[in-house]
């Protein structure tokens, strides 16, 4: 499928390069008040935590219009602690988008569904995403995940490329438990298909796959600093592994964030 036109935003920049010498890929998120692209992507936002066609189901009963019901029982709220899991979840959200097309994987979006209360994060890897090499090499075949960190308000900059980098070193002892539930999330659907492809991931001494580890920072400009990016360290990997650098930096995107929200509740 065609990728989402929001991600023509993403407007890549040269890289920076930190300390050790690494490269970190960098994005200028260039959104624009274009209302049919905003609202293309408030549906898809929108799916993230509740398929359109369960929407009414899930409703009937609670007295709740369609906005209501997402806004109040569905969506993280617009209060403490709401805004820093919407922050979270709009970061992790695009940082799929890139991972499925832009890096061809698919990458399964169920967790933001899955929340007991709205007001949580989710735990566990923040990003797996799979791909299967189109020629048939198995060993090109690539297992991806992603720790994604954000600051999307203005303020002081804080080293949250620094903090992914780190979290994401914990991916490997979790990857295992990742791949489970996704299976088992599969066959609860009955999607036999994406079920082997999981399978095919979890058995690497018989066929032998890649992987690699991304960690993301996604910024407002006002929080960017790119001296602060340069200093981010690899030294909690170890050494051989391939580690991708991410950061997407954009204006406002808190106030882009809470619009978001706002136009995925009222055009459901």
């Amino acid at each position: 499928m065609p990728p989402p036109e929001h991600l023509n935003w993403l407007v890549e920049q040269p890289p920076v390069t930190t300390i050790e010498g690494k490269q970190v890929r960098l994005f200028e998120f260039a959104h624009q008040p274009d209302n049919v692209t905003l609202s293309s992507w408030a549906r898809h936002f929108r799916q993230h935590y509740c398929p359109d066609e369960d929407i009414d189901a899930l409703r009937s009963a609670t007295g709740l219009s369609r906005a209501e019901f997402l806004a109040q029982m569905i969506f993280p709220s617009t209060v403490k602690p709401g805004p820093s899991i919407r922050s979270g979840d709009f970061a992790e959200i695009l940082v799929c988008d890139f991972l499925e097309f832009s890096m061809n994987h698919w990458v399964p979006r169920s967790r933001f569904s899955e929340k007991a209360t709205p007001n949580e994060s989710v735990k566990g890897t923040d990003i797996i995403g799979l791909y299967m090499s189109p020629n048939g090499i198995t060993a090109e075949d690539t297992l991806t995940t992603f720790e994604v960190k954000a600051q999307l308000s203005a303020g002081r900059p804080q080293a949250r490329l620094q903090v992914a980098v780190d979290d994401a070193a914990k991916d490997k002892v979790r990857q295992a438990f990742t791949l489970l539930a996704m299976k088992r999330k599969a066959l609860m659907h009955g999607d036999n298909e994406r079920a082997a492809l999981v399978e095919r991931f979890q058995a690497k001494a018989d066929r032998p796959f890649r992987e690699q580890t991304g960690a993301a920072a996604v910024l407002s400009n006002d929080a960017f600093d790119a001296e602060l990016i340069a200093s981010t360290t690899t030294a909690s990997h170890p050494p051989g592994s391939t580690l991708l650098l991410l950061v997407i930096r954009g204006e406002d995107l808190m106030t882009l964030a809470h619009s978001l929200y706002a136009r995925a509740a009222n055009e459901a």
